[in-house]
């Protein structure tokens, strides 16, 4: 049980650290995503192996990798797009 809590939250880690480097400008802090990746992960896992019990580690990795992208992703912002458009002057009016 601790080693399959360990891995989860190791994974969670391997997750926050690899989306932060990968995407630095589209998450809103780096602790903030450092701390929900092994968090998320360790729920995952927690949450899978009393659903299916013990003997299942594999399933309960793969349940903690999925569960810790998927909140992950819940953090991810829009990408900051800079378009200048010039003003549309509206009609009837003069412009200088």
């Amino acid at each position: 049980m601790i080693w399959e809590a360990l891995g989860a939250v190791f994974i969670g880690l391997v997750i926050a650290l690899s989306a932060t480097r990968w995407l630095p400008d589209r998450f809103p802090s780096r602790s903030l995503t450092l701390a929900t990746g092994p968090v998320a992960a360790l729920l995952g896992a927690l949450l899978t192996r009393s659903i299916l019990g013990p003997g299942y580690p594999v399933q309960v990795m793969v349940a903690a990798l999925a569960m810790g992208a998927a909140l992950l992703s819940l953090l991810v912002r829009p990408p900051r797009r800079r378009v200048r458009r010039p003003a549309v002057p509206l009609k009837g009016h003069r412009t200088a």
